[in-house]
């Protein structure tokens, strides 16, 4: 089943009003969310209530429906591996200083994953199939297949589907324990060569459709997913298998956009696969713009619906060779660890 995105919807580390014309730089271990004027979605009296990420997916799945000059989505499918991290850290902390007494509702309302899609719903009024998905680094590439299995049930269904995520202080200093963090600088960490990453949040939503219309800006021809594969030549078999079931060859792919973070550990997988399966193919990154999540494929598939659309990809994206003169296909190919690997194969209108 293939399906046709007919808008799109970023907020992440850059500016998606001015990206990439424009490109904000940074230096540190994290890449945190250019917030844009949220008034201009959400009645100000929310926005109080509202933690970060939920006015992130907001933002993001109205930016993406106004694109798409829809009101009303049929179904609401969102992705996101950590949830809403700040109100479930409010709710905690309160639960142990107020020794479990007089605690306020709110904070443990907002707390559960399922709370964007739930809030893009109420504020919407829209009373279709509303679904979430909390499966780490899969977690949008579920919401994808999942859109793709509803336009294949009825053709004529709009499916809002999109992936966010947050960092906050309590999970970034967590997550520093472990080694995946460094500093760095946005221009340089690509070719670090060190262990270790930026950290990154965001949200980017899709308006599906099972036909295309003047509005349509891509093709999202194919989604899947390979879990611990036990070396660099099973990802690349899997890899091509994915490919010549949709009839392609590595050669066909004009651009492979890969998840590529600056962590030499990491990074060692796409040196492998990238000289061997995909020889002489541009190579593109997007993590150096907005930061390492397990839903950051979300900000690469809206990246590559931009430069599927606008036939340009930005010189700054570019890691091995030059950006192609015509773009047709792009492949994204994404892991988080080595052990969560996605492929989304987008295709020109």
């Amino acid at each position: 089943m293939k399906a046709f995105i007919q808008g799109t919807g970023s907020i992440s580390a850059q500016d998606s009003t001015v990206f990439p014309a424009t490109i904000r730089e940074y230096e540190g271990n994290r890449l945190p969310v250019a917030d844009p004027d949220y008034k201009q979605w959400i009645d100000i009296r929310q926005i109080r209530r509202m933690g970060r990420v939920i006015k992130m997916g907001v933002g993001a799945s109205h930016i993406s429906l106004q694109d798409a000059g829809l009101t009303m989505p049929d179904a609401i499918i969102t992705g996101t591996a950590y949830g809403c991290l700040a109100d479930t850290g409010v709710f905690l902390n309160k639960l142990v200083t107020q020794q479990e007494d007089m605690l306020t509702p709110t904070a443990f309302i907002q707390s559960t994953h399922n709370t964007v899609a739930g809030q893009i719903a109420l504020m919407l009024g829209c009373h279709g199939y509303n679904n979430t998905f909390v499966h780490g680094a899969f977690s949008l590439e579920n919401a994808l297949q999942d859109g793709l299995l509803l336009l294949q049930e009825d053709p004529a269904r709009k499916v809002l589907a999109g992936a966010l995520d947050e960092i906050t202080e309590y999970s970034h200093t967590i997550l520093s324990r472990f080694g995946l963090y460094k500093n760095a600088h946005t221009q340089q960490l690509l070719r670090s060569g060190t262990p270790g990453t930026m950290a990154g949040e965001g949200a980017a939503f899709f308006v599906l459709g099972a036909e295309k219309n003047a509005r349509s800006k891509a093709e999202l021809t194919g989604v899947e997913m390979i879990y611990r594969p036990a070396s660099a030549e099973e990802t690349a078999g899997h890899i091509a298998g994915f490919l010549q079931r949709h009839g392609l060859q590595p050669a066909d792919i004009d651009l492979l956009l890969t998840g590529r973070n600056g962590d030499v550990r990491g990074d060692a997988y796409y040196d492998n696969i990238e000289t061997t399966l995909f020889a002489g193919r541009p190579v593109a990154a997007f993590k150096h713009f907005c930061g390492e999540y397990p839903t950051a494929a979300a900000f690469g598939m809206w990246m590559a619906v931009q430069a599927l659309h606008t036939g340009q990809v930005p010189a700054a994206a570019m890691f091995k060779g030059h950006a192609p003169a015509t773009l047709k296909r792009v492949l994204i190919w994404n892991h988080q660890h080595a052990t969560h690997h996605s492929l989304i194969l987008l295709t020109a209108c």
